[in-house]
């Protein structure tokens, strides 16, 4: 599942093995069925014995009934003691999984008799196959449904436990199975919504290895809202029509029909959809037969899928057209979207770069798509960029759909990314996925890294993994790593609301950073080797991280190199956070340095004591350069707190520089003196210093000054080379910093000081690269990729920081497009232009924007004009735009969050955004709460800049009031607030002074 970047998960089926797979991470084979056992339970048998005893002695004389009742208690006695010794004698070897069951659920007592009350199903029961038939009435947005599941029984038990969330269940039938099928006495059956459990209690306890069948018909509404089965729409040649499609991930399929809803239970699935005539259905397979009613209804047979968890079983209704290809190996490949999208050739894109994908990943893991069909579904309506249903990915318009000619290459590679994303998916999440979501990072960092090796393979110019990889994820996660509220990548999921924290981006963004480590200590060759093992021996099952590093370290094993991958990498998944590496010149040791870890925080003071002893396993590469020359890097490996090693070549003019081209999850510090070595090499040589480590030092040097590692001249003095940097990637690092600091600075008095410094820094570039100019027939004529995103990230940083002729140049190509209504803005500038004109222009020009926003049907164009509209210094605009956002269908729900976001980031909207969602929030709440990451994504957007004393309290006091649904995403939100407002206090006044005295200012 894809996140919406912006350059923007099983535990073992029974609850004994919950405690076992969290520590160990252990996946479970194919056979699990055959190994799991529950505790035994005292049977109502007995207890019914028990009880006619007592009833037949009670007209007994007092000593009868004591002899009677000692009699019954040593009889459950050995009764219990019988029942272990047979438990042991057949599953001797899960010992630990019944320790680990009673460590986490300790359910004695009542509990042992009702497991619905337990965090997690039960693990009596194991689902073989599922046979469901779904009718879907477009009319009045409801559905019924008829599910047939086939269950396995593997520990006696009374009661049949499913999940289900807002179904209306009219009638449950439980059959055994055999030589002669039989529908069994059921006591009763009831929801218990606290677990979103539906429970049937049998008359008789149903029997170890032998299989039943549960039939259940329900009812339920196709909502409109993000989650499990919902309606969207869209407007075609004037009129409104509709759509429906499930998002089942990670806990939604329950919403849709009655099943075991964890990750570990992996069954085969056989549907069927019902229909009117004027839709079309789709789900994970292809269609084996269509059958037409005379009233005007179908029903579409879809085949059986291979084994797979519910959270990718997908399907929908809808009245799309549809583009098709082929791939070599037979594979047919389909892109679904609004007629007019498709005849606009909108998805053409999408297409073909998926067709080239799916090559590229058999070619890379050396395993075929496990599926005939792979459809791609674009949506008006979704709570994530995407969704990686097995052979029906479904994408969010503006994250699939490209319009060539109006389209920026940022879209593209955003677009491509998502994809690339998506179809990694294929492989890593559904024919291999994680036992738990506590490992969901399994799916998602691994998807999330290969976003850049795919995007390598379609581009190779590009350079995505040795580049854009720095600055889109590596930097980006280290801010939220380098919190006191972040989190180990690996943590406990005891129950289903636990979920929505594992479900950001330390899984996605750090778990691909620590792949990418990996990767580089192992070296491509090995890693596939080990990828391709991993695969094959869990396909169409479950696995945990323990598999993975099992399987690497074989890998290496067999190439003669002896490396623990396990015992190096729990320090890096089960510690929060990161080390910062100093690396220090001992000047009273010839050649020698000194190397010291600990862990990065952005606020020191609150590094608790237990964090204090945090180590890692530290691959650290590392160079020593001069004026000319910088030496082959080598590795040294840091496990100790502080290490001294010689290095060859060390003298006075000569400097150090770790983690070479970053590949390795840390920052890296040094002594001032050879920081200073540095900033004078970049100013008089900076290509000495690779590409890759120049936007690594202006990352690690503005992280550590902010955290008060350093002084704060040192990220002022090196951004001073920037005027001689031709590369775009330490533009970009750059920009991302200074963002910041604009952000935290844009309301305080000395703001121009630090505005005019960093346009000094920025004026020679941005004259030099000049704007994007138009060919002779007026299309924009293009550069290469590096030489378009440079210039693209100069002129915003131009525009950005006051550049009057920037100013200027964005005002005359909004009039020119006004006045001649045809627009000749490079799509690659053009929300630069449009952001500075509405900033700058008047009234009129935001409502021609927001006319252009409604009429428009390019969907890169339309979140471009979006975006620009939250860019108004009128806070009556941003007001209205605001709550129209919120308060109509004229702004699309996944797009409303972004809107109060860019509000927040705009200067005179922050308090008008902060408001807002303290006034909205249990609105907002209601609508997106449910909805993975989103609600983490608005409090975040809306507060992250918040830096005064003020705005602290009113955030701690709408916490108080508010803040129980939302508890990491609030703490974070307080610890990011807190810095800012302590760098204020402690680092301002130096910033400033520095600035005043700068000659350069």
């Amino acid at each position: 599942m894809a996140l919406d970047n912006t350059r923007e998960k099983s535990l073992s089926f029974t609850s004994m093995v919950i405690e076992d797979t969290m520590r160990n991470g252990r996946g479970l084979s194919d056979q699990w069925a055959d190994t799991v056992v529950v505790r035994p339970r005292t049977t109502e048998r007995h207890i019914t014995v028990h009880k006619r005893l007592v009833l037949a002695f009670a007209i007994s004389i007092l000593t009868l009934i004591i002899v009677t009742v000692i009699a019954v208690l040593l009889s459950v006695k050995f009764e219990e003691c019988n029942a272990d010794s047979t438990a042991s004698a057949s599953h001797g070897n899960l010992t630990k999984f019944n320790q680990s069951r009673d460590a986490l659920f300790n359910h004695r007592g009542e509990d042992s008799f009702q497991p619905w009350r337990q965090l997690r199903l039960p693990g009596s029961l194991r689902p073989l196959q599922y046979d469901l038939h779904i009718t879907v009435f477009m009319d009045n947005f409801t559905f019924s449904g008829e599910v047939s599941i086939e269950l396995q029984c593997l520990n006696s038990t009374k009661y049949v436990v499913l999940h289900a969330d807002r179904l209306a269940v009219q009638k449950a039938v439980v059959y055994s199975e055999g030589k002669k099928t039989r529908a069994l006495k059921i006591h009763r059956h009831f929801r218990y919504p606290a677990n979103q459990v539906f429970v049937i209690a049998m008359h008789r306890e149903l029997e170890p290895q032998k299989n039943y069948k549960v039939n259940i018909t329900f009812q339920a509404h196709i909502e409109d809202e993000l989650l499990g089965f919902f309606r969207s729409s869209y407007v075609l040649y004037g009129e409104k029509r509709y759509l429906a499609v499930t998002q089942f991930s990670p806990t939604h399929a329950r919403k849709a029909f009655p099943c075991l809803d964890e990750p570990i239970y992996k069954a085969t699935f056989k549907i069927s959809i019902k229909h009117e005539s004027t839709y079309l259905s789709l789900s994970n397979m292809p269609v084996e037969a269509s059958i037409s009613e005379e009233d005007g209804w179908v029903t579409d047979y879809f085949s059986r899928t291979p084994r797979m968890s519910t959270y990718y079983l997908a399907w929908a209704v809808c009245n799309f057209t549809f583009k098709e290809t082929v791939t070599d190996s037979g594979i047919t490949i389909r892109l679904y979207a609004r007629p007019d999208a498709i005849q606009r050739g909108s998805g053409d894109y999408a297409l073909h770069i998926t067709k080239r994908l799916l090559g590229f990943y058999e070619d890379y893991f050396k395993v075929k798509y496990s599926l005939p069909k792979l459809d791609l579904l674009a949506v008006p309506k979704h709570p994530y960029a995407a969704m990686e249903n097995w052979g029906l990915s479904v994408f969010v318009e503006q994250k699939i759909l490209l319009d060539p000619g109006v389209s920026s290459i940022s879209y593209l590679m955003d677009v491509t990314m998502v994809i690339v994303h998506e179809i990694c998916h294929q492989w890593f999440g559904d024919l291999v996925t994680p036992v738990w979501w506590e490992d969901v990072w399994l799916k998602e960092g691994f998807a999330h890294f290969f976003e850049f090796l795919g995007a390598d393979f379609l581009f190779p110019d590009w350079h995505m993994e040795k580049q854009r990889f720095l600055t889109d994820v590596l930097h980006e996660v280290m801010l939220l790593d380098g919190l006191a509220s972040s989190h180990p990548i690996s943590q406990e999921v005891l129950k289903a609301t636990d979920i929505d924290r594992v479900f950001d981006w330390i899984a996605y963004k750090k778990g691909a950073a620590l792949i990418r480590m990996l990767a580089n200590v192992m070296g491509q060759p090995v890693f596939q080797m080990g990828l391709n093992d991993y695969l094959i021996t869990h396909m169409y099952g479950n696995a945990g991280r323990d598999d993975l590093w099992n399987k690497f370290s074989e890998a290496m094993q067999k190439e003669g190199r002896d490396i623990n991958i396990k015992e190096v990498m729990d320090l890096w998944t089960l510690q929060m956070g990161y080390p910062v590496v100093t690396i220090t010149k001992n000047d009273s040791v010839d050649n020698s340095v000194t190397i010291s870890q600990e862990h990065f925080i952005f606020d020191i003071k609150d590094s608790a004591p237990s964090n204090s002893s945090f180590q890692w396993q530290i691959p650290l590469t590392i160079s020593v350069g001069n004026s000319s020359h910088i030496s082959p890097e080598s590795i040294i490996w840091v496990s100790n707190r502080t290490e001294s090693h010689k290095i060859v070549s060390v003298d006075d003019g000569s400097w150090l520089l770790g983690n070479i081209n970053q590949t390795g999850y840390f920052r890296v510090n040094y002594d001032l003196r050879n920081w200073r070595l540095l900033i004078e090499q970049l100013m008089r040589n900076p290509e000495v210093i690779s590409v890759g480590n120049r936007a690594g030092l202006i990352d690690d040097v503005f992280n550590l000054a902010r955290a008060g590692y350093l002084p704060q001249n040192i990220p002022l003095e090196i951004v001073r080379y920037l005027s001689q940097e031709k590369e775009f990637l330490p533009w970009h690092a750059a920009s991302r910093v200074l963002y910041h600091l604009d952000k935290l600075l844009d309301r305080t008095e000395e703001y121009s000081i630090f505005s005019e410094y960093i346009l000094k820094q920025v004026a020679s570039m941005y004259h030099k690269l000049g704007w994007p100019t138009s060919a002779v027939n007026g299309s924009v004529a293009q550069a290469t990729y590096q030489t378009e995103e440079l210039r693209r990230e100069v002129i915003m940083l131009a525009c950005s920081f006051g550049s009057k002729h920037c100013h200027q140049q964005a005002i005359t190509l909004i009039s020119e497009w006004i006045s001649s209504n045809k627009n000749r803005i490079p799509p690659n500038v053009r929300d630069i232009v449009y952001c500075t004109g509405v900033s700058l222009m008047d009234e009129d020009v935001w409502e021609f924007m927001w006319m252009k926003f409604h009429s428009s049907t390019a969907i890169s164009e339309k979140k471009v004009l979006l975006e620009a509209l939250t860019c108004s210094d009128n806070t009556f605009l941003l007001n209205r735009l605001l709550n129209l956002s919120l308060s109509s269908d004229l702004v699309p729900d996944q797009d409303v969050i972004d809107v109060i976001i860019h509000v927040g980031r705009n200067p005179h909207g922050r308090h008008l955004a902060w408001k807002n969602f303290r006034e909205k929030w249990d609105i907002l709440n209601t609508r997106y709460g449910e909805a993975l990451f989103i609600n983490s994504k608005l409090i975040n957007g809306v507060t992250e800049f918040l830096n005064t004393e003020a705005e602290l309290n009113e955030l701690k006091d709408f916490i108080q009031t508010n803040g129980g649904g939302a508890a990491a995403a609030f703490a974070r939100a307080v610890e990011i607030v807190e810095a800012n407002v302590r760098w204020h206090s402690l680092f301002e006044e130096e910033f400033f002074q520095w600035l005043r005295k700068s000659p350069t200012s």
